[in-house]
């Protein structure tokens, strides 16, 4: 044999003993079996084809027990049964999906009739789009699963002097709201103190939307602590920082308000989604808004520095107010395509305040002066949709000696059905 110019011949026989070793490898399974490869091949071919079968003969069973049911039904709605005119037609027509309110003879009660025909009424005077500008989305029931994050901030001058900026911790919750129609409730709680114990910041909050007008009403809580910044003029010192407890803040209120282009101008397609808006379009709105808010100082908890201002708690601040509020506005939907919805809308608001808390000499000002402002944004995909939006609600307080605007300022990103 002649040698390799390339490989010296101890090589060569290796790399041919390795070559053998692998083919006998690859075909050692074949050789076991018994079988030749072609063999093998046509047994995949057959297992493959069986399980095709036997998808299909379940696919098959599938659909007869749909038609077997649906049979059923068909053969009790179509059965006989007593077509005579009297007070309890009604109630078998009905059992045989033979319902019709606009049938004068059908022998409805009368409290059944006015119930339909108050609802037919509702629903042409409140709820009625053009359908050119604004589309049902055909659903009646939404469930909303949503991240919630807000803090309360208050910004100005507690006392003579001092210039500070009180911000909350921010508030991480996570909560469910559940619509039908027109009505929608939700709650969300704190998942921080969830972790970490404590008592809970939490909001409930209720909504009612239609094509004429919508109402809202909420109440929150939130005792976390706060973060303080501050300097006092004339005192030499700098900008000063500290982590603050013992302050609870709530507030609850009702807001409504009417939209004077409702026919063509949809606030349900950005924060209820129970409708599409086709084109963009805008509305002036008016209403009204009542709020309580209380704030109050626990001077046990409060840190030192603080104490000096506040040694007893009844010399502790607190504000405590009821605000009675007329509003005008105005929103708008940018229809960006057919997924995407952006929504803005702004509302300053003006009225009385009536305050149950001040320190003699220090009469708060009894003319409230707020305003709110909300952003939406909306993607829609057939029954699913996914939103972000953004809240602020500030109110202006005013004393001889203190001025502050405390506000709340709520990010929220969801995600819900249609069914």
């Amino acid at each position: 044999m002649q040698r390799s110019r390339y490989f010296p011949p101890v090589l060569l026989l290796t790399m041919k003993r390795f070559y053998l070793l692998l083919m006998i490898m690859l075909c050692m399974p074949t050789l076991l079996s018994g079988q030749t490869p072609e063999q093998i091949v046509v047994q995949q071919v057959d297992t493959l084809q069986q399980q095709a079968v036997d998808s299909v003969q379940h696919s098959s069973k599938l659909q007869k027990m749909k038609t077997r049911l649906q049979q059923r039904i068909d053969d009790k709605l179509n059965e006989p049964y007593d077509t005579t005119r009297n007070s309890g037609y009604w109630w078998r027509a009905m059992k045989h999906g033979k319902v019709n309110f606009k049938d004068s003879t059908m022998g409805y009660p009368k409290f059944l009739m006015f119930c339909y025909r108050t609802y037919v009424w509702g629903d042409h005077a409140f709820n009625s789009y053009d359908t050119n500008y604004v589309k049902s989305t055909g659903k009646n029931w939404k469930l909303i699963l949503k991240s919630d994050n807000w803090v309360d901030s208050y910004i100005g001058h507690p006392l003579k002097n001092v210039n500070e900026v009180i911000n909350s911790r921010l508030v991480s919750s996570i909560g469910l709201s559940l619509s039908f129609m027109a009505v929608s409730v939700g709650y969300a709680v704190s998942v921080s103190n969830l972790i970490h114990g404590g008592k809970l910041s939490n909001k409930v909050d209720f909504s009612f939307t239609c094509a004429r007008f919508t109402a809202d009403a909420y109440y929150w809580e939130n005792n976390n602590d706060i973060n303080v910044t501050y300097t006092i003029k004339n005192s030499g010192e700098g900008l000063q920082k500290l982590r603050q407890s013992g302050i609870s803040r709530k507030a609850m209120g009702v807001t409504a308000y009417y939209f004077f282009n409702n026919r063509r101008y949809a606030q349900a397609a950005a924060y209820c989604f129970s409708k599409y808006q086709k084109r963009s379009a805008g509305s002036w709105l008016g209403g009204f808004s009542l709020q309580h808010f209380d704030v109050q100082f626990n001077v046990e908890k409060m840190s030192e520095a603080m104490r000096e201002y506040f040694p007893t708690q009844a010399e502790a601040p607190r504000i405590l107010y009821n605000d009675y509020c007329l509003l005008f506005g105005y929103g708008y939907n940018w229809v960006v395509n057919r997924k995407w919805l952006l929504n803005f809308t702004g509302t300053p608001y003006i009225g009385y305040r009536y305050n149950h808390f001040h320190d003699d000499g220090t009469m708060p000002s009894a003319v409230s002066i707020n305003m709110r402002a909300r952003i939406g944004a909306v993607y829609n995909h057939k029954q699913y949709f996914v939103g972000i939006q953004a809240f602020g609600d500030h109110h202006r307080y005013k004393t001889k000696i203190s001025r502050l605007v405390n506000s709340t300022l709520d990010f929220n990103a969801l995600v819900g059905i249609r069914f």
